[in-house]
């Protein structure tokens, strides 16, 4: 419902994650029959959960595991992985940094020229070992790297920036012509990031797989605070989940819309879910684990920006293996393991068979759903208030 803020400045209210609730219904599922498989791009994936694009949480070990456990992970092309033949001595200094002086040496380390022969290294590494290889640029690099990742053996290209889209304006550069991009690179093209019903609608007209849906809700990521934008999670995928609806209704075609960012927890990824999205990007989560390449810390990829740093490196801790993380069994009692399990569990309480049925469960707006009855968990920080 449109309101104002004052004067003839119109707004309306948008909600989170920490804001909503899912309903059961008269129906339960037993949650070992819940299917949660889905399909990018000609591709079935046996989870619904993509590791982010960030070199605290992808290195082409962890792209290989997430292939063998059903799921995906990105590649960063901008990331440490191309720019140094020995990345992890690069993630060691990152990694014992000391807080005041940590944005001065991303810059530096960030300057390092991006090398083609390590982008068609570190796929070759993930397709050597069974591993379905996603890769990211941002747009203003797609065209020199896309075919270079082609030709190395990429199965996804993934087009990522804060905001994109379609109708760029520059005095000073020609903005890259998704349409034509993504006929020519011939594999899956995923496309992001948005949060509105128009823009997801418009992206999906240019031939892309999928759509990424989220702006600054990562747990390294400062762009709201730096550049004041963005939409609460919850309201963004329900927006731009019917914007998929209205394009598959008109053309036949549809594209998965992917949730990145904001999702800390399986619960919240379970209600990214409720809310429309066919999968959810997370990077944190993966951060915690012992595999992870940022060794327990965890940073946005926009910090490094030469001149406007946006993204923090914070600390999330190790706290057990990948495969515990995604599929369990879970040795905390927040949430932060066996995400597959919880998705699944969550599902057969909701009545949801499948991923197609979690989307239409019931949601409701419940800003005491995380407090009602929580005071011990809240003053002894256990439980939900770890």
């Amino acid at each position: 419902m449109e309101t104002k803020i004052g004067g003839n400045k119109a707004t309306r209210r948008v909600y989170g994650f920490e804001e909503i609730a899912l309903v059961p219904s008269i129906v339960t599922v037993n949650p070992d029959d819940a299917d949660i498989s889905w399909e990018l791009g000609g591709h079935k994936f046996e989870m619904p959960l993509i590791a982010s694009a960030m070199d605290s949480v992808v290195d082409p070990g962890i792209a290989v595991l997430l292939s063998q456990y059903g799921g995906l992970g990105v590649l960063n092309l901008e990331g440490v992985q191309t720019r140094y033949e020995d990345a992890n001595s690069i993630l060691e200094q990152i990694a014992k940094v000391e807080k005041a002086k940590y944005v001065e040496l991303m810059q530096k380390l960030y300057e390092e020229p991006i090398k083609k022969e390590l982008i068609a290294k570190r796929i070759k590494e993930i397709k050597s070992k069974g591993g379905i290889v996603a890769v990211s640029s941002t747009p203003q690099r797609a065209k020199e790297f896309g075919t270079a990742a082609k030709e190395a053996g990429a199965d996804f290209f993934v087009l990522q920036s804060t905001v994109i889209s379609t109708k760029h304006k520059s005095k000073t550069s020609k903005p890259l012509d998704l349409p034509s991009f993504c006929k020519e690179i011939k594999i899956p093209v995923l496309v992001g990031n948005c949060v509105t019903y128009e823009v997801a609608l418009t992206l999906m007209g240019t031939g892309v797989a999928g759509v990424l849906v989220g702006i600054g809700p990562g747990a390294a990521c400062t762009s709201r605070g730096v550049l004041g934008i963005g939409i609460p999670m919850a309201t963004a995928i329900a927006e731009c989940a019917a914007a998929r609806d209205s394009y598959f209704k008109e053309n036949g075609v549809y594209v998965p819309i992917i949730a990145d960012g904001g999702m800390v927890v399986s619960g919240d990824v379970c209600k990214a879910l409720a809310c429309g999205a066919d999968a959810v990007m997370i990077g944190s989560p993966i951060a915690k684990s012992k595999e992870a390449p940022g060794r327990g810390f965890h940073w946005g990829m926009a910090t490094p920006n030469a001149t406007l740093p946006r993204g923090s490196r914070i600390a999330v801790g190790t706290i057990g293996s990948l495969k515990e993380i995604l599929l369990g069994p879970a040795r905390f009692d927040d949430g932060s393991m066996n995400i597959v399990g919880a998705i699944k569990t969550s599902m057969g309480t909701l009545g949801a068979s499948n991923l197609k049925e979690m989307q239409r469960v019931e949601v409701v707006i419940a800003p005491s759903n995380a407090t009602e009855g929580k005071v011990y968990q809240k003053a002894q920080q256990l439980g939900m208030y770890k």
